[in-house]
């Protein structure tokens, strides 16, 4: 096969299935994968030895007739030297107005870069830094939206969004207990309320919210626009004590704790799961989200700093006594016992 390189092993036994055990061509062909003219030339070089059969090198032995001559390459070196403050294009131009240069632009760059006549500056390279997560609950969460993947709805489609649900997923950081909501529109209506069922849920609310630079979290600012209007989540957070963070547009690593499980709930969930209302997909992440909650994960770590296969409501109990021997250090801001509800409660309608 063209653009295949084959082993010296390869080759003889690729000749011994047509010179000794006298296997036609085709066969050969068929079972080694090469063409018939290889099967000749292979023949033709060997002489009984494996070294013969050896990868030779691709190299051309003479310099190919359209390489730079003796005189252009004497040319360009000189004014690389001479002149080195000129671009290339400058450069370029002075070989071909004086030097009747007729190679094109595209030859001439590579021969420099090539032959390393002129010193490329090399870029540095970036090195992402190591992400700080918080040790206690309540610090950060994170906040995204994922698509329900519509092969999951097997309701009746009479308009074409009817099978389009959004989940709503809300992380603490130092735990990794999520909360989940599904909604049948992702705006700033649905963003507002899964906030507020989230505090409920968790019982306190965080320090700050982390979210990517979404319409539904935050007013974009277009090209020649004067500064947007505050977003409706920034209203909210600022009464409610919250600091609104937005990570930089374009890197989702950065929320990578929510993104990581998003490809949990497409694994164990939606690859599974079928609905056909908003209330049966409620009840069903509901159940989704107890099951995640409750199995351990390797991600948690105890307070030694060892990771250990801890739930993340193992790791909630492990931090609230933690915050109890230790109340000077850490604030959390409780809700309520009084504003408290149950999960069926948090999940109704």
């Amino acid at each position: 096969m063209r653009g295949v390189n084959f082993t010296a092993y390869q080759k003889r036994k690729a000749l011994k299935l047509w010179l000794e055990e006298k296997m036609p061509t085709q066969k050969v062909c068929m079972k080694c994968k090469c063409t018939e003219r290889s099967l000749w030339r292979w023949k033709a070089l060997y002489d009984g030895t494996l070294e013969s059969l050896e990868p030779q090198s691709c190299r051309p032995k003479t310099p190919h007739p359209n390489s730079h001559t003796k005189e252009e390459v004497e040319q360009i070196e000189k004014l690389v030297k001479k002149k080195p403050f000129l671009s290339y294009n400058e450069m370029y131009g002075i070989m071909r107005q004086k030097h009747a240069y007729s190679r094109t632009y595209c030859g001439f760059y590579r021969y420099i870069v090539k032959n390393k006549l002129r010193p490329q500056k090399e870029l540095e390279k970036y090195v992402p830094k190591k992400y700080d997560t918080p040790e206690m609950l309540g610090y950060k969460w994170q906040m995204d939206v994922k698509y329900v993947p519509v092969t999951c709805y097997k309701g009746e489609v009479i308009h074409y969004d009817d099978n389009k649900f959004y989940q709503y997923t809300m992380i603490d950081e130092a735990t990794r207990e999520r909360f989940l909501f599904p909604y049948k529109e992702h705006n700033v209506s649905s963003t507002l309320d899964f906030v507020k069922r989230a505090i409920v849920y968790f019982g306190y609310a965080p320090e700050r919210i982390q979210t990517d630079n979404g319409a539904e979290f935050t007013n974009i600012k277009k090209p020649g626009q004067k500064d947007p209007k505050k977003h409706a989540l920034d209203i909210m957070l600022e009464k409610l004590g919250i600091r609104h963070q937005l990570i930089r547009a374009y890197t989702p690593r950065l929320n990578g704790k929510v993104e990581r499980s998003h490809r949990s709930d497409q694994e164990s969930f939606y690859n599974y799961l079928k609905f056909k209302t908003l209330p049966e997909l409620k009840k069903k992440m509901m159940q989704w989200n107890i099951r995640y909650n409750n199995r351990p994960h390797s991600a948690c770590t105890n307070r030694e700093g060892k990771h250990v296969w801890w739930s993340p409501l193992e790791k909630r109990a492990d931090l609230l006594l933690l915050l109890e021997e230790k109340k000077e250090e850490y604030s959390v801001k409780f809700v309520k016992k009084s504003k408290q509800q149950t999960i069926r409660q948090v999940y109704a309608a």
